[in-house]
């Protein structure tokens, strides 16, 4: 049992002791029909009504304590030997009751009294128990359902991470290759460089390949290689500006977000050193900014049209939130939601 059983297990026996035991109370009157059977003593009350709670008490637990045999019935299904079990438990309950109760009381009542009494109370508490643990069992189903669902879903959204991740890395090869191909044709010595920076950046990617959130600080770590390889590229022409606080470095986000957008930007917009693109990266009311000035070229790099949708997708999955694109006539920027 957990805490929350144990707790609705104590307060059901009590609620159920207090009920079944309440009658005897009527004895305090001098000439009610109780009274004829049973003379009233609170010493004696005490004793019934603890033993009272004692007996529901133990029937809860070898009940519901999933290690103890008669849960252990109920579990295998087991059900004529469980109900044979809980039949024995309670006639133990009434022959031992009624003989202390007799023996040690039998000055305030009528012979086989006491038996009769302890028959009816017992039974009825048992009924009442057998309708609370019901309860109890068919809580614990809903909540292992639940468990069991939660599972399923945690198991299916960390596959369609992978799937998500696995797209994006094919996605940065296609687009750096296609970067490469450019400089080995302009300067074949600098490609050898390119050729290093790029070989640390699918490093990096392959490094956290099972991780789906990292530090705000891993990440522009990581996003550093790749921009060398667009500073190479583009020499003065790309401008990289970060300005973050040191206290949203340990904010998180999923794995490779920042690195899309860069190639998004460098892919849809003009570059050169009459136009430098200027990347801006900032945090503004807990949401990231990745903002770069506008300047559209016509005809586009090809594209897989995964860069974006990839990155809305993982940030909908584990945050909850979905990135935020806003465009206006000299800017185009977006918002990633950070969580602490």
């Amino acid at each position: 049992m957990d805490k929350h059983e144990r707790r609705i297990c104590i307060y059901s026996s009590l609620l159920i002791v207090l009920v079944v035991n309440s009658p005897r109370l009527l004895a305090l009157r001098e000439n009610g029909i109780i009274a004829r059977y049973w003379q009233f003593d609170l010493v004696e009350y005490s004793f019934q009504f603890l033993y009272n709670l004692l007996f529901c008490l133990i029937l809860f637990y070898i009940n519901l304590s999933k290690d103890k045999s008669l849960a252990l019935y109920l579990l295998k299904k087991r059900y004529s030997l469980y109900f044979l079990a809980n039949i024995i438990v309670i006639l133990l309950f009434i022959i031992i009751g009624s003989f202390i109760q007799a023996n040690l009381f039998f000055e305030n009542h009528l012979p086989g009294v006491v038996v009769r009494g302890y028959f009816v109370r017992l039974l009825f508490s048992a009924v009442l128990i057998g309708i609370i643990i019901r309860i109890l069992l068919l809580l614990r189903e809903s909540k292992l359902k639940e468990k069991e669902n939660e599972q399923l879903k945690r198991f299916y959204l960390e596959a369609q991470l992978q799937l998500l991740k696995e797209q994006l890395n094919p996605h940065l090869l296609f687009n750096s290759l296609s970067s490469l191909s450019g400089i080995v044709r302009e300067d074949p010595k600098l490609a050898q460089f390119y050729i290093i920076h790029l070989s640390k950046v699918f490093r990096n990617a392959l490094e956290k390949s099972g991780t789906m959130l990292v530090s705000l600080a891993e990440e522009l770590r990581i996003l550093k290689s790749y921009e060398e390889l667009l500073k190479m590229r583009y020499e003065k022409a790309f401008h990289f500006v970060i300005t973050i606080d040191e206290h949203y470095l340990n904010f998180t986000l999923p794995h490779l977000s920042l690195q899309p957008l860069l190639e998004n930007a460098i892919k849809h917009n003009a570059v050169s050193i009459e136009r430098p693109l200027v990347i801006t990266i900032y945090v503004e009311d807990e949401w990231l900014v990745v903002s770069n000035n506008l300047q559209e070229i016509i005809s586009p790099e090809n594209s897989t049209g995964i860069g974006l949708v990839n990155l809305n997708e993982r940030f909908r999955l584990l945050k909850l939130k979905e990135i935020d694109i806003k465009k206006t006539k000299d800017t185009f920027l977006v918002k990633l939601p950070l969580i602490l």
